[in-house]
């Protein structure tokens, strides 16, 4: 028997597991009214996160998460749907797009692309964008606002709002001409594991909770760990910084916790829509962040989602392989954010992976990457994993 956690390491680590159906402890709730209270009571907000979330079930025309969700957060990516909307905007009555540009709102939306976003806010006004859609009452942004003025150059510290982002959803579904509904909709349900600029693995949130359909648009911003994700991650624990150094004055919208956002549509026929915007404490690592951010969002109640099979364990170690198949001569498909928490459908026995001094033959399947990492570098204290099928030969 393999023990990689001794102690209270060991007990932190079945304390982790057990959690992950029950969900952490909610942080407190301010600023809303008690009917807001009470609809949030199944959101399990992990300890010292800062999150703001709505769900929002187009099929019964109510909101069934809330949770601050007016509060301002620093955008990120997220504003690339803004950015996608602004340049569509009028271009009727076929709504046409280059080719050039086709090229650049792609990668934007599938894989969240920052060149593409760099060029759009640049060629069509920075700032300027975010008001011309503010002022376009048929959207309802009621706490959208452009960057700070000492940052006019930076996209994603667009100050928007849980509840602004359903709104937007809510435009492109049920207002937007339909070929701006089509192509936003059929891009963001073709998102790719690995974003375009900086190799995050950006299937967390919505896209680790729910089984499809869904259609997401992630963001992130902050000083986390370099990407990991692909067949060609990185091998370094090089620091990556996606956001501008902390600003040099107070802001209304935290520009210095780490931030990770993930929303979208679940469920059939775009029937949930789903925003979880989340700040983390300095220093988070980007497995933690995408861990607590998982865990939130799985707690939620979004009608009309399909919950994946299977179990969910942490993991430990850094730029941990995902094989195609049960041994280390497989095809590395992509590497683990460092201590992530994966969802394991069934385990196989194979190549026997040696961590001096412990050794494994069993390996999990990973449903959600489509393959295969050692059991040795999952949280548990046995080397087969407890309540876990053998996979079906």
């Amino acid at each position: 028997m393999r023990m990689l956690l001794r102690g209270a390491a060991a007990l932190a680590a079945v304390v982790t597991v057990a959690s992950l159906t029950s969900g952490a402890a909610a942080q407190p709730r301010t600023g809303r009214a008690a009917e807001a209270v009470r609809a949030a009571a199944a959101a399990q907000i992990p300890p010292g996160v800062t999150a703001g979330v709505a769900v929002y079930d187009r099929e019964a025309g109510r909101f069934t998460e809330q949770v601050n969700d007016s509060a301002q957060f620093r955008s990120a990516s997220v504003v690339k749907l803004l950015l996608t909307l602004d340049f569509l905007w009028d271009r009727g009555p076929d709504y046409s797009i280059p080719p050039a540009d086709r090229a650049r709102l792609e990668p934007m939306l599938r894989g969240s692309d920052d060149d593409a976003a760099d060029y759009y806010w640049s060629t069509y006004g920075g700032s300027a964008i975010i008001k011309r859609m503010t002022d376009r009452a048929v959207l309802g942004l009621r706490d959208t606002a452009p960057p700070p003025a000492d940052h006019p150059g930076f996209w994603g510290y667009t100050a928007l709002s849980a509840r602004d982002t359903v709104a937007i959803y809510r435009y492109i579904l049920e207002k937007a001409p339909a070929p701006v509904r089509d192509f936003i909709m059929d891009n963001l349900r073709r998102s790719t594991r690995c974003s375009a600029t900086d190799h995050f693995d950006q299937h967390f949130g919505i896209a680790g909770a729910f089984d499809k359909p869904w259609a997401v648009k992630q963001g992130w911003s902050g000083r986390y760990a370099k990407g990991t994700c692909g067949s060609q991650a990185a091998s370094s624990g090089a620091q990556a910084d996606s956001a501008a150094p902390a600003p040099r004055a107070a802001a209304a919208v935290d520009l210095s916790r780490p931030a990770l956002h993930s929303t979208g549509t679940v469920g059939a026929n775009d029937r949930s829509i789903v925003a979880v915007l989340t700040l983390h404490p300095v220093g988070t690592s980007y497995g933690k962040a995408y861990t607590d951010i998982g865990r939130l969002t799985r707690s939620l109640n979004v009608p009309g989602a399909k919950r994946p099979a299977g179990t969910w364990f942490g993991t430990w170690g850094e730029f941990v392989n995902v094989r195609r198949g049960p041994a280390t001569g497989g095809d590395r498909m992509t590497q683990l954010p460092a201590g992530v928490e994966v969802l394991v459908g069934c385990q196989v026995r194979g190549e026997e992976v040696s961590v001096p001094p412990y050794t494994n033959e069993w390996w999990a399947y990973l449903p959600q990457y489509g393959g295969y990492i050692s059991n040795i570098y999952i949280s548990s204290p046995d080397n087969r994993l407890p309540n876990v099928p053998e996979c079906a030969a």
